[in-house]
């Protein structure tokens, strides 16, 4: 609030980005550098594009932030009479030289004693332009020592400096702490969070239609078959469908959004992800007749929301090191083999499957989700009825479709275990990989240089 009301932000605090003005922008930006206190604050032309009125306002403003103990440094080209007036100290360069360093008002007085009478009524700024424009400042700083060149300074004349000087030195060290609390952090993130997701209803309402409608179109494709003996193995691959939309619904929008939000996050260590999931969850489990049991529905749920949050996190995985473009291109393509896995070997036993895909099949996390729900769904029930209309209905014994499924075996606490640690593993590894990416050590510079040796190697 304290900095709301020092950049006059009180009637626009509930005014979205992009329906600020180009003066209010400005100060927003102003406004996100001063959240951590910096005792120096960098500014490079804050008043370019604004209005007279709106650049005064501004200058006026680093003007009153400037007294309150921090210094401000910012570059304004052809600033006004006024505004040139307001500069504690002003440095002025022409081809790569100084030619003026004090307090702004003297700088006629300097320019006097060099010979250069500054018109009435003109403004300093634009005659010291002038005069860099028309002999590159040489005049103001060839006549002085090379010792000099580099730091002219006015303050021989200017004892208005000298008190600013006697100031900073008297003014006690106060020490200086930028951090808060992890948890205070963590409770204005997820409050931002919220709000950003509320405030975009347009995408939001998508989201809802997208899940409601897939939900219905897989219902009704699958519908009735959770009680039917004839279309147990419908049944099979209603789950897998599942798995799969809970692959992709949520690791898509991260491919999307991330790449675009990379500059977001390396300056705030922030993304803005949400689930949407149960709608398909219950919308699919009605219409698809599955057992009404409790236990059942919340393991149903349970790993669908796990299959969706390692889907989600391979997918910020993906997108921390790649651009929109290839990440968009990749995240698919690299899911091809999970699914793969996922239904590799059912039905012809698992002792008859190579033992590399053995071991490959303990990295797809869609196998463990599938087994876990085919596990969850069809084990301990009582056999399935057949149609009158069916002659016959080979899986009505659901303990025989999972033995020649070769799913006899499966251990449901093994395979929600499997999913947890792949889960932490993907998040580790985009923690890692975004901080590799916003930081890195030589040993990832290393790599990222021999991959791009190679890279231009192949591209020959």
């Amino acid at each position: 609030m304290e900095i709301l009301e020092l950049l006059r932000f009180q009637n626009a605090k509930n005014t979205l980005t992009t329906q600020l003005s180009g003066g209010e922008k400005k100060r927003l930006s102003i406004a996100l550098e001063l959240l951590n206190n910096p005792p120096v604050l960098f500014l490079d032309e804050p008043t370019t594009g604004l209005d007279d009125l709106s650049c005064m306002q501004c200058v006026n403003l680093l003007k009153q932030i400037a007294q309150g103990g921090r210094t401000i440094i910012c570059s304004i080209h052809t600033p006004s009479a006024k505004m040139f007036s307001v500069f504690d100290k002003v440095y002025i360069m022409s081809m790569g030289q100084c030619i003026y360093q004090g307090y702004g008002p003297e700088v006629i007085s300097y320019l006097r004693a060099n010979n250069l009478e500054c018109p009435q009524n003109f403004n300093p700024a634009d005659f010291n332009r002038l005069v860099a424009a028309i002999d590159n400042g040489k005049s103001l700083y060839s006549s002085k020592p090379k010792s000099e060149q580099k730091t002219l300074d006015a303050s021989e004349s200017t004892p208005h400096n000298n008190e600013l000087q006697i100031l900073e030195q008297d003014k006690p060290a106060q020490p200086h702490n930028t951090r808060t609390t992890w948890r205070n952090q963590f409770s204005i993130l997820l409050i931002r969070m919220w709000k950003q997701m509320l405030r975009d209803k347009s995408y939001l309402l998508l989201r809802t239609i997208l899940h409601i409608l897939i939900g219905f179109i897989v219902g009704t494709l699958y519908i009735g078959i959770g009680k039917d003996g004839s279309k147990t193995i419908f049944n099979f691959g209603f789950y897998f469908t599942s798995i799969i939309f809970f692959m992709y619904i949520p690791m898509m929008p991260v491919l999307l959004q991330f790449p675009k939000e990379y500059q977001l996050i390396k300056r705030e260590h922030f993304n803005k992800w949400y689930r949407l999931r149960s709608l398909y969850i219950i919308l699919v489990y009605v219409l698809t007749d599955q057992p009404m049991e409790i236990g059942r529905l919340a393991t149903f749920y349970a790993i669908c929301m796990l299959t969706g949050i390692i889907s989600e996190s391979f997918g910020l995985l993906i997108a921390s090191q790649l651009s929109l473009v290839n990440a968009m291109f990749m995240g698919p393509v690299l899911s091809v083999p999970f699914m793969l896995l996922a239904v590799y070997g059912f039905g012809s036993g698992y002792e008859s499957i190579p033992k590399l895909i053995k071991f490959a099949m303990y990295f797809s996390y869609l196998r463990y989700s599938l087994e876990g729900l085919i596990y969850t769904m069809l084990t301990n029930r009582e056999k399935l009825e057949c149609p009158e209309e069916v002659e016959f209905c080979i899986w009505t014994d659901l303990d025989y479709f999972m033995k020649d499924m070769g799913m006899e075996n499966t251990i449901l606490w093994l395979d929600i275990t499997a999913l947890i640690v792949i889960y932490i593993l993907f998040r580790g590894g985009f923690y890692y990989l975004l901080k590799q990416r916003l930081a890195p050590n030589k040993t990832f510079l290393a790599i990222k240089y021999i991959g791009r040796l190679i890279k231009s190697q192949i591209a020959r």
